[in-house]
């Protein structure tokens, strides 16, 4: 193993190549969580629901949206498959970002259209895992850098699309984030704790302000959480740049939203995403942001 190290530090090539097929790897996994967590979070509440209310029909309407008839539904159960002809996806068919520029962006057996976004996402994750390389090397940083970075994509995405974050995610990676700093791999435990705690309150704190001032909900709990989860792997000093980051990404993509969906300036925006990506952001370069930031002050 160590010997295996030495010759990734000492060929950089193959360190950088293989953590981009591993993204692209990864890619491919984040397509389905993105999908079918949501999935799976929405049949265990109607699940509780029913058994709560003595609903004896409530499974019988189980993710009627989504055309899902399979008793068992999970992140590996059932295969994937073409959601017109149901045709199982072959491990061939299922090469990230490959088999779908080798199909056309058509499914093998009805030829309909594939969403390019499973293709994206793919290079994206791919992409991202590659710019982590690049900045941390090959350390346990980078390790960890990778798993938060992963993270992240899936609750953007998984945002976008239901406007939840999921406690199953976001929950394991804040405290995955206390640990890795136990051991002081991007800050020292206690800025960790304190952006976790800080991170979490002050998102609670403007949540009810606004609730109390306008009687509406400006954001949600899950909001709070990923927040505290940034908190808890960039420490408290960070936090600031984040929420600044964030207002400027939530700047930049809502109006490219609102110019795609026909300026319909009353739609809801999920924060997460802009959360996340600036988290991203910090975590890459707020170092180096904020020594830009002092120096232009003069400070």
């Amino acid at each position: 193993m160590n010997q295996f190290i030495i010759l990734l530090q000492q060929q950089p090539i193959y360190f950088y190549t293989l953590i981009t097929i591993l993204g692209l790897l990864i890619g491919s996994f984040l397509n389905v969580v993105i999908y079918r967590l949501p999935v799976m979070m929405e049949r265990a509440f109607k699940k509780d629901a029913g058994e709560y209310f003595n609903l004896d029909n409530a499974t019988d309407t189980l993710d009627t949206k989504h055309n899902e008839t399979d008793a068992i539904f999970n992140l590996s159960i059932p295969r994937s498959a073409c959601p017109n002809c149901k045709h199982k996806i072959t491990a061939i068919e299922n090469i990230p970002v490959v088999s779908f520029l080798f199909l056309k962006g058509k499914c093998s057996d009805c030829k309909i259209k594939i969403s390019p976004r499973y293709p994206l996402i793919e290079l994206l994750t791919g992409v991202l895992s590659l710019v982590v390389a690049f900045q941390f090397g090959v350390t346990w940083q980078v390790v960890a850098a990778l798993i938060l970075t992963w993270s992240l994509i899936t609750l953007t995405f998984i945002d976008f699309d239901t406007m939840l974050l999921p406690d199953s995610i976001v929950l394991p990676i804040l405290w995955l984030g206390l640990f890795c700093n136990n051991l002081m791999l991007f800050t020292d435990l206690q800025s960790a704790f304190i952006g976790a705690l800080a991170g979490y309150l002050s998102l609670w704190s403007i949540y009810w302000a606004f609730k109390l001032i306008t009687g509406k909900e400006g954001m949600g709990y899950g909001d709070f959480k990923l927040f505290a989860l940034i908190g808890a792997w960039l420490g408290w000093q960070y936090l600031p740049l984040t929420i600044l980051l964030s207002s400027v990404v939530g700047a930049v993509i809502g109006i490219v939203l609102m110019i795609n969906r026909n300026k319909n300036t009353t739609m809801a925006i999920p924060f997460g995403p802009y959360l996340a990506i600036a988290g991203w952001i910090a975590l890459m370069w707020g170092e180096q942001i904020n020594q830009a930031y002092l120096g232009y002050m003069g400070l």
